[in-house]
C-alpha cells in the first residue's frame, strides 16, 4: 500500500492503460481514466455493431501459457480461465496434415520429443534444427542486436522455416522474418520453453476480447472507485506547479483537472501530441516508430469447419493469410472463420476488398469445404503493432518527473503482444508508486 493517497490520470482504456489502473486502485491511490474512444480495450477489442448477428473482435489474438501478467490480471479481475480460453499444447496444425505438436510436459524436453518424432521433416532436418537450438540456449538466448530472424535461422532447412520458424516469427513480431528483430524473437522462444510447464501452450480464447478483459477491468475498477470516462478525448497536458494539468473539450467534464501523476497509455502517436511541446527527446524517439497492420478477413461457411480452432496456412504472393480460426469450434460464432494477414502492408496499400478476394480464394483452394464460403467482413488495424525491427530504439518508460508512458512500444524485450502491454502497464503503475515515496 503506498504512504499517500495520490489522484492519478491515464490517458487511454486499452490493455496497458487498464493494466495501469487495476495496479493503482490496489496500491490505494485515486484513478481518473480517460478514453477517447466510446468503448475501452483498444486495439484488442469487441466491435459494436448491432447490425450484425456476430460480435467481430478488430482483430485475432492469442495468448500462451508463459504470458503471467496477462493470466495474472484476468484473475484478478475475476475471469474463469477455463471457461474463457481452450488451452493446448503448441500445435501448428494445417489445413491437409497435421504440422508439428509439443506433447504434454515440461518445454524444453516436449519440444526435444516433438522435433525428433516429427516424421514428416527428413531427420537430417529434424538434428540441424536441434542443434541451432541448443547453440541459442547455450548463448542464453542472446545474439547481436543488429541481427534480423533470417541472419539468426541462415542455413536452417527450408522446410523447417516455413513450417515452424517463419509461421511463428510472424505470429509474435507481426514482422516478416527478414525485417523481424532476432533477439527479440529469442526472447518469445526463451519465455515459451523455460517459464516452466505449460508456458508453450496457446490459450485460443473462446470469448470476444472486450468480455476477456475491457469489459471484466471497467467493472472491476468501478467496483473499486476509479472513473471510467469513455469517449472523452484529452486534447492538452501540461505541467503546472508541480501537477499535470488535463484539459478537455467534453461539455460533461471540466475544461481542465489537475492530477499528481499520469501515465500516457494511448497510442504513440496521440502520446507525441501531448508531450511533444515539453519533452522533444521522448516525442522524437516515439514518432521514429514505423507501425505493421494486421488484416482480418472473416469468411461466413455454415456447417463448415477447419480440421482445428487453429489452423496454419501455407503463405504465397497470392495467398496472404498466415492463420486461420474457426469460431464455431471457438464456441461462440458457428460458421464463421477468422483468417489473419500478419504484416500486411502490401494488402493495405492494394486495398481490403482486393485482399478479402485473395483469402476467398485462397480459403477455397486449401480447404475442402461442402459449401462455398462468402466474405463477411474484412477488418483493418492499420497500427496494430511496432515495426519489430532490429536495434529497435523504443521510447523509454519515463517521460518526465512524475509523467509516465505506458504501451506495447514502450522500451522492453517483448514484442507488440498482449502481454507486453499488460507489462507495461503494470511497470508503469509500479513507476508512480515508487516515485510519490522517493
Amino acid at each position: 500500500m503506498s504512504l499517500t493517497r495520490q489522484r492519478i490520470a491515464i490517458v487511454g482504456a486499452g490493455w496497458a492503460g487498464l493494466a495501469a489502473a487495476v495496479e493503482l486502485c490496489q496500491a490505494g491511490h485515486q484513478v481518473t481514466v480517460y478514453e477517447m474512444a466510446p468503448q475501452a480495450g483498444g486495439r484488442a477489442r469487441s466491435l459494436q455493431d448491432d447490425a450484425s448477428p456476430y460480435r467481430l473482435d478488430n482483430g485475432q489474438h492469442i495468448l500462451i501459457g508463459a504470458y503471467s501478467a496477462c493470466l495474472d490480471l484476468m484473475r484478478t479481475l475475476g475471469l474463469d480461465l477455463e471457461q474463457s480460453f481452450l488451452r493446448q499444447p503448441l500445435r501448428l496444425r494445417y489445413p491437409d496434415h497435421e504440422g508439428l505438436r509439443l506433447p504434454p510436459g515440461p518445454p524444453l524436453l516436449s519440444f526435444v520429443r516433438a522435433i525428433l518424432s516429427y516424421s514428416a521433416w527428413p531427420l537430417k532436418a529434424r538434428l540441424h534444427l536441434l542443434g541451432r537450438a541448443s547453440a541459442w540456449l547455450m548463448q542464453g538466448f542472446r545474439c547481436a542486436p543488429q541481427l534480423n530472424v533470417d541472419q539468426l535461422c541462415a542455413g536452417l532447412p527450408g522446410i523447417v522455416r516455413q513450417e515452424l520458424l517463419d509461421p511463428l516469427c510472424v505470429a509474435a513480431l507481426n514482422t516478416p522474418a527478414r525485417q523481424a528483430s532476432a533477439q527479440v524473437f529469442l526472447r518469445v522462444l526463451q519465455d515459451a520453453l523455460f517459464s516452466g510447464r505449460g508456458s508453450a501452450d496457446l490459450l485460443l480464447p473462446k470469448r470476444g476480447l472486450s468480455e476477456l478483459l475491457a469489459e471484466p477491468a471497467q467493472r472491476w475498477l468501478m467496483t473499486s472507485g476509479a472513473q471510467v470516462l469513455l469517449g472523452h478525448r484529452v486534447q492538452a497536458l501540461k505541467p503546472v506547479n508541480g501537477l499535470w494539468q488535463i484539459e478537455t473539450a467534453s461539455p460533461a467534464l471540466k475544461a481542465s483537472e489537475s492530477f499528481d501523476q499520469v501515465i500516457l497509455a494511448c497510442s504513440a502517436a496521440q502520446a507525441v501530441k501531448l508531450v511533444a511541446p515539453w519533452a522533444a527527446d521522448w516525442a522524437q524517439a516515439a514518432q521514429a516508430l514505423r507501425f505493421e497492420p494486421i488484416i482480418t478477413v472473416y469468411l461466413h461457411a455454415p456447417d463448415c469447419s477447419l480440421p482445428a480452432a487453429m489452423v496454419a496456412l501455407q503463405e504465397g504472393p497470392n495467398a496472404p493469410a498466415q492463420f486461420a480460426f474457426d469460431l464455431g469450434l471457438l464456441g461462440h460464432a458457428p460458421g464463421l472463420f477468422a483468417f489473419v494477414i500478419s504484416g500486411a502492408a502490401d494488402w493495405v496499400e492494394r486495398g481490403l476488398a482486393e485482399a478479402g478476394a485473395a483469402v476467398l480464394q485462397q480459403a477455397q483452394q486449401a480447404l475442402a469445404w461442402q459449401s462455398p464460403p462468402t466474405v463477411y467482413r474484412v477488418l483493418a488495424e492499420k497500427r496494430a503493432t511496432f515495426a519489430c525491427t532490429p536495434d529497435l530504439q523504443r521510447p523509454a518508460m519515463r517521460v518526465s518527473s512524475g509523467l509516465w508512458a505506458a504501451g506495447d512500444y514502450i522500451a522492453g524485450p517483448y514484442p507488440a503482444t498482449l502481454e507486453g502491454a499488460v507489462r507495461a502497464g503494470k511497470n508503469a503503475a509500479q513507476a508512480a508508486c515508487r516515485h510519490e515515496t522517493g
